[in-house]
């Protein structure tokens, strides 16, 4: 009698749970996580669009003579593109991608497409990855993401040397979409700790554009490396936020309401605190640029804004319930409303046009942005140290952080004579001239 009792109760608090869960996510609106993030001003956001049809242009067998073109055009020269890569030409280690020299724009840029649902290999590659399967510079990086990263590497490397040789000037760009976002940004990454295989390229040279990004690096390397990656997200888009595992959401497809189970109980009954303290958790990388063009729960567009930060608590962490979950991860959608997004920002500001300005007043403008971003980036990385968000300050021989002596109680605070908070401040002032000061 008691057991039989004992059922209806476990039944009531499983749809209590649900009920919570369901209540929060519809609370929960796409404006909600970066309502406190500041705005991006033109300048900054400006080479997305440009970037996005870059990408776009890797779907096209012949770049003179494309099947389609989206409003604009790709805006490539045939003539400036160096490396065109096929799925038969990657042997499926890798989607798709173009190395191209962009003269315009001083420009070298990689840009990789997303997924392809037609090829299997993709879904391989999306799909070889387990919790703490890959570690990299001090943190954990998606497997295959990483696999294909070093294909990548391995192939053009010698290429990027030549070319960042040829031109002193250019910057080194790195952009995809989606399964593309995520390689390149590892790419990027991989760039950084070996400089010395490009010449020992400056650091301020190398950038990257991850347009709608998959979750790939572990909080710690997201925060280190948002000098240089940028992540962009169209409202609602569900790739950045999809905490499930994937391969877990991609067997939950044909069986939705067991996807909707497994992240119910996760988002439920999972703290933030513990989710910030596990190293292997994975988060969509480096600086955050949030679109917004529509309201809560409307499909009516509104004139768009970007906000933009780098979190560390709060990092895109929920789902958003909406009927444009998906269609915001389309990269044409990202254009379409990334181009509404600069147009509307420089009809704001004129100002801002770098036409009609002069040459110093653009040079200090973008000297003003870098240091008010190294400012950010730097309570970024105070704000992880503070949460002790694991190996938030571990060093990095070729990456953010220059090498940091370390004593038989780094890392170990519990065994150390000194207060935590003291330890942590310490920690703190050490790394903050390093990274900082030495630039």
């Amino acid at each position: 009698m008691s057991v039989a009792c004992c059922i209806p109760v476990v039944e009531c608090v499983y749809c209590l749970g649900c009920i919570r869960w369901v209540w929060k996510k519809f609370l929960y609106t796409a404006g909600r996580e970066s309502e406190n993030w500041g705005l991006a001003i033109a300048s900054e956001f400006e080479p997305v669009p440009r970037f996005c049809r870059y990408i776009m242009a890797v779907y096209e067998d012949d770049i003179r003579n494309p099947i389609s073109t989206p409003p604009g055009g790709y805006g490539i020269d045939p003539d400036w593109v160096i490396v065109k890569r096929s799925h038969e030409d990657t042997q499926g280690k890798v989607s798709p991608y173009l190395i191209y020299v962009d003269h315009q724009n001083a420009d070298i840029v990689i840009a990789i497409r997303g997924l392809n649902m037609a090829k299997d290999t993709d879904f391989l590659v999306l799909l070889d990855d387990k919790l703490g399967q890959a570690e990299f510079d001090g943190g954990y990086v998606h497997n295959g993401l990483l696999k294909a990263a070093e294909w990548v590497w391995e192939a053009e490397s010698q290429l990027l040397r030549e070319l960042v040789e040829r031109y002193p000037d250019y910057t080194l760009t790195f952009a995809g979409h989606s399964l593309g976002a995520g390689v390149v940004t590892l790419l990027t990454m991989l760039t950084v700790k070996n400089r010395e295989k490009l010449g020992f390229l400056d650091r301020k040279r190398i950038r990257c554009f991850a347009i709608a990004p998959t979750r790939c690096v572990s909080l710690n390397l997201a925060v280190r490396y948002a000098d240089i990656i940028n992540s962009v997200v169209l409202q609602d888009d569900f790739l950045p936020r999809t905490t499930v595992a994937l391969e877990h959401a991609f067997k939950s497809l044909l069986c939705f309401p067991c996807l909707m189970c497994i992240m119910c109980l996760k988002d439920t009954f999972t703290m933030e605190e513990k989710m910030l303290k596990d190293p292997r958790r994975l988060y969509a990388p480096g600086r955050l640029y949030h679109i917004i063009v529509r309201k809560p729960f409307s499909s009516a567009n509104i004139k768009p804004i970007v906000r933009t930060a780098i979190p560390v608590d709060g990092r895109f962490e929920h789902i958003v319930l909406s009927c444009n979950m998906t269609s915001d991860h389309g990269i044409l959608r990202i254009l379409t409303e990334s181009q509404r997004t600069i147009d509307l920002m420089l009809e704001r500001h004129q100002s801002t046009d770098s036409m009609n300005i002069p040459e110093q007043q653009r040079m200090e403008r973008r000297d003003s942005l870098a240091k008010e971003h190294m400012e950010e980036h730097k309570a970024a990385l105070q704000r992880a140290v503070a949460l002790d968000v694991p190996q938030a300050y571990s060093p990095s021989a070729y990456g953010t952080f220059r090498n940091i002596e370390q004593g038989p109680d780094f890392g170990q605070p519990g065994e150390s004579s000194l207060p935590i908070s003291q330890k942590r401040r310490e920690i703190w002032d050490e790394l903050a001239g390093r990274l900082f000061l030495d630039r």
